[in-house]
């Protein structure tokens, strides 16, 4: 195996301060309790768009800058992650763990051959598992939540699906990947909207504006469309609620990440959806950068091989070291590196 590259460190370097131990409170009825210091979901608006190459090779990359990261394919329906790491299909699985034929999360996870970074393979009863009921995924939300990591990484479905969404924005780091061409960017758009509006679901209770939130859902001529119409909407009934309303959903932030990117042109399309979205919604987007398209990240995908371990020089891995670069600059975590 190559020697790690140490390129997450160049931007981070500078912090150095350790990532705090957290308590946070998770999605309704999950309360407060430990967790991975920091959960990154990795999710886009249609498949084939290298959600599970970026979501592997970014696991290898903060794994390399000395992170202990846990992988979990939570593509609840079309499990491949362990085929991107070249891990041969392992005997446990998030089904096992989904059935109870295992009780413990631990009891799931394979090393990756990689140092510090673990797997849980995805489920592989597909119908099962891509249709959890509402007690299973609390559960595993619940349970991840508890994963001892200081990264944790999912990598999610395809599409909009209420346990695609939930797990996007349980994450303190949401990556949106998107291709630079105009069906996936209208599917990103959605699939952003899709979260914001899951995310207010979860608060409708608390601020009492379920009509408000049932408005912005529907399709009728003449609902609510944005943030600007749902806080408009409280702060008729009630200013301050809207107010604190307003400082929570600013907390909303979803991280772009352009893949595949063949012109320069291309590399501008984050940037570009960023802003369509802050003028729209007035919510920040955070443009993480862009992947170069790249022969070696393809062939690397067809050996069953992260591109960080087998081409670390490539143009893909570069990109992929420069976003975990951000992201662990982001977080102030300690980057110096592990021997």
């Amino acid at each position: 195996m190559p020697k790690p590259s140490r390129a997450p460190l160049a931007e981070a370097r500078a912090l150095g301060t350790p990532i705090p131990e957290v308590r946070v409170s998770g999605p309704p009825g999950l309360g407060s309790r430990p967790r991975p210091k920091r959960i990154i979901a990795v999710g886009g608006g249609k498949g084939g768009i290298g959600k599970s190459m970026v979501s592997a090779n970014l696991g290898v990359a903060l794994a390399q800058a000395g992170m202990n990261v846990l992988l979990v394919d939570a593509d609840l329906g079309g499990a491949n992650l362990h085929t991107c790491l070249g891990v041969g299909q392992p005997e446990a699985t998030l089904s096992d763990f989904l059935r109870k034929n295992k009780a413990r999360l631990e009891d799931v996870i394979v090393p990756t051959g990689v140092p510090r970074l673990s797997l849980i393979a995805g489920a592989q009863d597909a119908l099962d598992a891509a249709n959890l009921k509402y007690a299973q995924k609390q559960k595993l939300l619940k349970t991840l939540m508890g994963a001892t990591a200081d990264y944790l990484i999912l990598d999610l479905g395809a599409g909009t699906s209420f346990n695609t969404i939930d797990f996007f924005i349980m994450a303190d780091h949401g990556l949106l990947v998107v291709l630079p061409e105009p069906t996936s960017v209208e599917n990103a758009y959605r699939f952003a909207k899709a979260a914001f509006f899951r995310r207010l679901q979860q608060m409708e209770a608390e601020y009492g504006i379920q009509d408000v939130v049932d408005s912005a859902l529907t399709t009728r001529e003449g609902s609510l469309r944005t943030l600007h119409d749902v806080l408009g909407q409280v702060r008729r009934k009630d200013p301050v609620a809207a107010e604190r309303l307003e400082r929570e959903l600013a907390e909303f932030r979803i991280r772009l990440i352009v893949n595949q990117a063949r012109t320069d042109a291309d590399l501008s399309v984050g940037a570009a959806v960023a802003a369509a979205w802050k003028k729209f919604f007035g919510i920040d987007m955070d443009d993480l950068g862009a992947i170069r398209y790249d022969d070696e990240a393809w062939r690397a995908v067809r050996k069953r091989r992260p591109v960080l371990i087998e081409r670390p020089d490539s143009p893909a891995a570069t990109a992929i070291q420069r976003i975990a670069s951000r992201l662990l600059a982001l977080d102030g975590s300690d980057t110096s590196p592990n021997p």
